[in-house]
């Protein structure tokens, strides 16, 4: 991570109000492809990581039956809240939480972020996803062990070519996204599958995988 924790959470809180008033359509376009390819049940908790604003908790709420955030910026999870408390949801929960310590010990079936992993370095993204497949996931008809969430779904700043500074999405300054390719070895590694790469941008893009069982992918 380029910068200190506190940097970073401090950066975004001055700028959580106005956050959502500057969307790229290609962020729009990775946030939908991460809603749509999470696909939880009506029974599911799903945990939302680096949860900013709330874009994807809130859109996953109505058809998940929890839904919790986690963020690094009280900025920005006093604006999630908000908007949660403005559509009456009351299955969503919003709270300080790293990426490699969620302060969450819940079950979690499905696992989210969008567009916050890029700020973590390399090792600290293997660190995270390692993390993230320790979760309890839950059981399920097709599993006995409640080890790793059923599915992963990553949308971020990604490298599919060479890194180009001059394209968007990408500042060295602050950020540290991985290629593709390097982030779907460390999801495999975990004992994922990965079963879909959306490409959003030569820049950004959407991971989603899949915990394979001993009995084959689940």
């Amino acid at each position: 991570m380029k910068g200190t924790i506190e940097e970073h959470a401090e950066r975004f809180s001055e700028i959580a109000a106005e956050y959502d008033d500057d969307k790229t359509p290609e962020y729009e376009a990775c946030a939908g492809l991460v809603v749509k390819r999470a696909r939880p049940n009506g029974t599911d908790t799903v945990l939302d990581l680096g949860c900013g604003t709330g874009a994807i908790a809130l859109a996953l709420a109505e058809d998940a039956e929890r839904v919790v955030g986690r963020d690094i910026s009280e900025g920005m999870l006093a604006e999630a809240r908000r908007k949660a408390e403005e559509r009456g949801l009351g299955n969503v929960e919003f709270g300080e939480g790293e990426f490699r310590e969620p302060n969450y010990d819940g079950p979690a079936n499905v696992v989210t972020s969008n567009f916050a992993l890029h700020h973590l370095s390399e090792a600290e993204k293997r660190e995270t996803i390692e993390t993230i497949a320790g979760l309890d996931g839950g059981q399920s008809p097709s599993r006995t062990s409640s080890v790793g969430p059923r599915r992963v779904v990553l949308g971020d700043v990604m490298f599919f070519g060479s890194p180009d500074p001059d394209e968007p999405f990408y500042s060295p300054e602050v950020d540290d996204p991985s290629t593709v390719g390097s982030l779907v070895e460390m999801f495999t590694s975990v004992g994922y599958a990965v079963t879909k790469v959306d490409r959003v941008h030569d820049q950004v893009g959407v991971i989603t995988a899949e915990r394979v069982l001993a009995s084959g992918q689940e």
